[in-house]
């Protein structure tokens, strides 16, 4: 057992002297004076013992809820034979997983090129479609995020690229509004863009949903003008919107996806990037084009494995749909009780913004919501809607807890504003 010999003073100090002295600095600011101890299922707990139902789960990192036994299972099972592999040659696991994200994604994918983080499953997305199409540019949301390493940092908000200029060559990644079609084909029609990358439902955009027939006419602009579709799941993916991937709730065939995050079980690193026929082309030319030592580490690839499966169980995908549905009707009811405050509620299955009436409004929901038991962050990109982002495996027990606890915690930041 590992021995905590630590306090937790001691941690925001070290984390200030030796890691991170802004974002450390920052929490403190905004009320939220945590450090992570013990975690179990749906629950996080401080350091000094406080309690937390967490609604954040790190993007849908523990989407099965933290420490899942049968994800660990599976990992010490496979301790047992194996350990990270060599990213050269095949494997086992690789070769398993590969095939079950390729019956599990859309049929308009097939091939998967594994990786550690969301950034790096981006960025290996990006250099398909350039390879695919002999083009460079490349289109993305306003007020999008595809994480912060290599290019795609390039695709995201200012925020997060201009601070390491990282903008990329003028005219190289264009940004459009999210729902504006004429936007997106005056970006397109001059037949110089490898591809369109889109969160399926921008995240830390607040969860704004595509409106009907955006998505499916993006992709009608993709192929009349030469460009791949890439959709990001790395938030929407692996039955958060009640169907595997948030993409099939809009009739969209994609030429890429990239799911991330939700794959690792909260247990072991892993993503996938799965691309069609044309986007995979340079495994046949030279496959050792493309390296990631760590991507698909045999270790990861059984926990990706396992956690695909509990996703498509049956039962899974009946609570899902349970839960998007009680607690929208718990939600909805506190919405009318506080509604000149709490104005509105995005959703597509437990994928959850919570909209408040001002800017900021939503980070004194989330510091009463930590006060009250709960955690569920702002959205970074709109501060008035509050990401609220339940697990696929809640029961009802849970689910009534949370809702009095945020109804209690609505009511305090309310009569506070």
């Amino acid at each position: 057992m590992i021995k905590l010999d630590i306090g937790k003073e001691e941690v925001l100090q070290k984390s200030i002297d030796w890691w991170n002295p802004g974002k450390t600095r920052q929490w403190q600011e905004d009320g939220i004076d945590f450090v992570m101890g013990k975690r179990e299922g749906y629950y996080i707990y401080d350091m000094h013992g406080k309690r937390l139902m967490d609604l954040h789960l790190n993007g849908g990192t523990f989407n099965l809820g933290h420490r899942n036994q049968e994800v660990i299972q599976a990992l010490k099972d496979a301790f047992d034979e194996f350990d990270i592999g060599n990213h050269h040659f095949p494997s086992i696991g690789r070769a398993k997983l590969a095939e079950a994200l390729g019956r599990s994604t859309p049929k308009s994918v097939r091939y998967t090129i594994f990786g550690c983080g969301g950034s790096e499953a981006i960025d290996a997305a990006i250099k398909c479609a350039r390879y695919a199409t002999k083009r460079k540019k490349v289109v993305s949301i306003q007020n999008g995020y595809h994480g912060h390493s290599g290019l795609a940092v390039s695709l995201g908000h200012i925020r997060y690229s201009g601070p390491f200029l990282s903008q990329g060559e003028p005219g190289l990644f264009k940004q459009v509004p999210f729902n504006d079609l004429a936007a997106m084909e005056n970006a397109l029609y001059e037949e110089d863009v490898a591809c369109v990358v889109i969160e399926t439902v921008p995240a830390t955009y607040g969860f704004p949903l595509p409106e009907e027939g955006y998505l499916k006419k993006v992709k009608e602009l993709c192929e009349r003008y030469g460009t791949l579709y890439v959709a990001d799941e790395v938030q929407t993916g692996l039955m958060r919107s009640g169907k595997m991937w948030g993409i099939e709730h809009y009739g969209v065939d994609p030429d890429i996806l990239v799911t991330a995050k939700g794959l690792s079980g909260g247990i072991y690193p892993i993503t996938a990037t799965v691309v069609g026929e044309r986007a995979a082309g340079w495994m046949n030319e030279d496959g050792l084009a493309h390296i990631s030592t760590f991507g698909g580490a045999e270790l990861g690839c059984v926990v990706g494995e396992k956690v695909l499966e509990i996703c498509q169980r049956p039962e899974v995908v009946k609570n899902v749909e349970y839960v998007s549905r009680y607690l929208r009707t718990g939600l909805e009811r506190i919405r009318q009780n506080y509604s000149d405050y709490f104005v509105g509620i995005r959703q597509l299955g437990v994928i959850m913004g919570l909209e408040f009436r001002e800017k900021d409004d939503a980070k004194d929901v989330m510091r009463a919501f930590y006060d009250n038991g709960v955690w569920a962050i702002y959205s970074m990109l709109d501060t008035k809607v509050l990401q609220f982002k339940p697990g696929l495996l809640l029961d009802k027990t849970y689910c009534d807890e949370l809702l009095e606890r945020c109804e209690k915690g609505i009511k305090e930041a309310a009569r506070k504003r």
